[in-house]
């Protein structure tokens, strides 16, 4: 069986001819050592993504950067999408594009859909009851929101290599909680992200099923139990790299069973002879947060494969 097509037929087959970007900037603001940008840019006909895209003082068409899409939290917090990692709102621990254009990268922050400027334009559902109404309407068209979430990263790849100021065969892909749920669902299927970092939520179906754990409707790829569990998934990333960080008392991603999907990870690059692509961290007494520890794991693996 050829489980990357089995993946994408799954997750809801495959994804329509994408129409020409469209970028619009609405505003743009500097910032001490960097710019602000507010962009949309469409993922489909009827669909445009609102995003912020920072870019490091000294980045041009004539001196390009790597770039990193980065992919906010769920945190049950609607009104935060791509504000929090930019550093307008939300927890500071969560401002990590800033922390990243300090480094010298260009960051995309997007909106996830259901979240902050993707909640219902119609406005007769707020939260998680829009959330849910996502998630059946995709369902009952033979796909799943985790196809949407797919085809909007794409979608976000497609935007940053359409700009001269970025390097195009350098972009990584980071995300925390949800955000490293669509890092590692997007993987698979776009092999322009160079390498890839998930902070925390691995939940494995068999821990959800153990625990009865409700989580991100975007966990969930319809079918794909038949064959394997969620760490088969992030495996078909290999051979490009992957780390993933976790703390060792998230209850949301089960320690014993992430321990578990991490040595199946770890077989497939075995596999595809490169052991050393595939990193993990686990902190010991730390729950569901980007701490100090695992950001340095995570710049440590961006320097590494973006900075080369």
């Amino acid at each position: 069986m050829d489980l990357l097509l089995h993946y994408q037929t799954c997750l809801g087959g495959p994804f329509p001819e994408p129409p020409p970007l469209d970028p619009v900037v609405r505003e743009t603001i500097s910032q001490n050592g960097y710019q602000r940008v507010s962009v949309t840019y469409a993922a489909e006909p009827d669909d445009r993504v609102p995003a912020l895209l920072l870019i490091p003082e000294g980045v041009s068409a004539s001196h390009p950067a790597p770039a990193v899409c980065v992919w906010h939290q769920h945190n049950d917090q609607y009104q935060l999408g791509k504000a929090e990692p930019a550093g307008l709102a939300g927890d500071p621990t969560q401002h990590v594009a800033v922390a990243l254009v300090r480094e010298g990268y260009v960051v995309l922050c997007p909106d996830a859909l259901g979240f902050e400027e993707r909640q219902d334009p119609a406005g007769r559902l707020s939260g998680s009851d829009y959330e849910r109404f996502l998630f059946l309407w995709y369902v009952v068209r033979g796909q799943s929101l985790a196809w949407k979430a797919v085809l909007d990263i794409r979608r976000a790849v497609d935007y940053l290599c359409s700009r001269p100021d970025v390097l195009p065969d350098r972009i990584g892909c980071y995300g925390h909680s949800m955000g490293s749920t669509h890092a590692w669902l997007a993987g698979p299927l776009e092999p322009r992200l160079t390498c890839l970092v998930g902070n925390g939520c691995l939940p494995t179906y068999d821990a959800i099923e153990h625990e009865r754990l409700l989580h991100c409707f975007s966990n969930f790829v319809p079918g794909w139990k038949a064959v394997g569990d969620t760490p088969d998934i992030a495996a078909l990333i290999a051979p490009r790299p992957l780390h993933l960080n976790f703390g060792e008392r998230d209850a949301g991603s089960p320690i014993d069973f992430v321990r578990k999907g991490l040595g199946r990870i770890a077989a497939a690059y075995e596999r595809a002879g490169v052991p050393e692509h595939f990193t993990s961290f686990i902190e010991p007494g730390a729950g569901h947060a980007c701490t100090p520890a695992m950001w340095e794991q995570t710049l440590a693996v961006f320097r590494r494969y973006l900075r080369r």
